[in-house]
């Protein structure tokens, strides 16, 4: 038999809310069974907790859930990787050049405010020494 989680079960196992599972399913990331009276109860495939896991993945490293879906659907498709490949390493590079000049304009934001910092320490020297 299979392997099933509840949204209890994955919602322990990856640290998350069962309002972030049912979001992820809103989305579209998750597609779980309904069983019980009125299909009330959500059971959860391995296929379902890879599918998770990779979504998390893919929030670690920046990208939105539209992107996550986007890559993790092109790996339900035919068997060739060489177009899901492809996406995902035009999506991790406009990320990463996103990323690299985020960090170029932190960087001059860090330099700005150390010297602003040195001149309001020299200033308050100054004033020290005046009184």
């Amino acid at each position: 038999m299979a392997t099933t989680y509840t949204i209890s079960d994955l919602a322990k196992e990856f640290d998350l809310t069962t309002r972030a599972m049912r979001f992820y399913e809103d989305m579209g990331l998750l597609q779980p069974e309904r069983e019980g009276p009125g299909g009330r109860n959500r059971v959860y495939s391995a296929r379902d907790r890879t599918r998770l896991k990779l979504t998390l993945r893919a929030k670690r490293l920046g990208l939105s859930l539209t992107e996550a879906k986007e890559i993790i659907d092109s790996y339900d498709s035919p068997r060739d990787t060489a177009p899901q490949l492809k996406k995902f390493l035009a999506v991790l590079t406009d990320h990463r050049k996103k990323l690299e000049a985020q960090l170029v304009d932190l960087q001059a934001n860090l330099a700005e405010l150390r010297t602003h910092e040195k001149e309001a320490r020299m200033l308050l020297v100054k004033a020290e020494k005046a009184k």
